[in-house]
């Protein structure tokens, strides 16, 4: 039987393919990309290694309990920051929506659990979502935008505890209160939740095409419309998830201290900066990680639990400490993604 194929329309052996594959990253460029990704964690791993040896209190499990509860709460805050990070904006107002979710959390406990746990994603919620629509639809920047939230939601606090005279007690034995208690091997409620928060994170990140919208968006703006994908909407859920997580974390903590604490918070929006960049996540959007982002808070976590450790050294020493690692970590992610283009 003779071929239908033509002998004269067939490639020849030796030709090359009509389409070339792109070529493969060089060692340097998979290299700066691991350091990027993993730095954080292998810093956190030598720090933790080399301060077991030098302090006999901080391999411990009391200590390494202590860390994790501390962390648990800026690590809530911080994935919210995440996800806002990774779209290009900025959430200036988390510390204080934290604040003001444990405020409204303690007030509403007398009524139970159910209106202390609601009750402040509600509320923290609305602001998130007030920052999504002024930077999504009206254009602001979110700079700006989150800004004036840090001012007004502080300013909510202080009116709803008569300029923080008030102090809203958890009622003593309820469920709310053991939401923040004790839980497998002491670590507590929160640490468990915070890492089931960050599990569910990075899955909707990694697997799902609201997380790929993330980060195209956090790419190119135009770029991201022109391919159909709903920027302005996402922009608004994730200033709403910063909000409803800002807000928890808050709740949580209240129910913890069993009381609203009307002067935590401050400054806590530039920790959770710290922790997101540190963990790789780039200030210009379109490139992070959840794990990345937990690392980071650990990291922050540990390097404050050393400065007690040491004892002749205050809590100042902290922020001190965290702006050298913010600057060295942004100076090296300008240096690795030049690496990673092959520039």
């Amino acid at each position: 039987m003779k071929s239908l194929v033509n002998p004269a329309l067939s490639a020849p052996t030796g030709a090359p393919p009509a389409t070339t594959a792109e070529p493969r990253p060089g060692g340097r460029q998979r290299a700066a990309e691991l350091l990027q990704r993993q730095g954080v964690l292998a810093v956190l791993v030598l720090l933790c290694v080399v301060s077991s040896f030098l302090f006999e209190s901080f391999a411990t499990l009391d200590n390494t309990r202590g860390i994790a509860i501390q962390a648990a709460f800026p690590a809530i805050v911080a994935l919210g920051m995440t996800l806002v990070i990774v779209t290009g904006g900025i959430d200036l107002s988390v510390g204080s929506v934290f604040a003001l979710g444990g405020v409204v959390a303690a007030w509403a406990s007398q009524y139970g659990f159910l209106p202390a746990l609601l009750l402040p994603l509600v509320v923290c919620g609305a602001i998130g979502t007030l920052n999504g629509l002024l930077v999504a639809k009206a254009g602001m920047a979110p700079f700006i935008v989150t800004l004036a939230s840090l001012l007004g939601a502080r300013g909510l606090l202080l009116a709803l505890t008569h300029e923080g005279a008030k102090t809203y007690l958890v009622p003593r034995g309820s469920a709310f209160q053991k939401l923040g208690g004790g839980a497998v091997w002491g670590f507590g409620y929160p640490v468990l939740i915070a890492l089931a928060l960050f599990a569910l994170g990075g899955l909707v990140l990694q697997r799902t095409s609201f997380g790929q919208a993330l980060f195209a968006v956090g790419g190119s703006g135009d770029a991201a419309l022109l391919m159909g994908l709903p920027v302005a909407r996402t922009k608004v859920l994730v200033y709403t998830l910063s909000g409803l997580l800002a807000g928890f974390a808050g709740a949580l903590n209240a129910a913890r201290l069993s009381s609203g604490v009307t002067i935590i918070g401050v400054g806590m929006e530039l920790d959770a900066i710290s922790a997101v960049v540190i963990g790789g996540t780039l200030l210009v959007g379109g490139a992070g990680s959840v794990s990345g982002t937990l690392w980071g808070v650990l990291l922050l976590g540990v390097i404050q639990n050393l400065i007690n450790q040491i004892g002749s050294l205050n809590s100042s020493y902290q922020s001190v400490v965290s702006g050298g690692f913010l600057i060295v970590v942004v100076v090296a992610q300008r240096y690795l993604s030049a690496a990673r283009r092959g520039t």
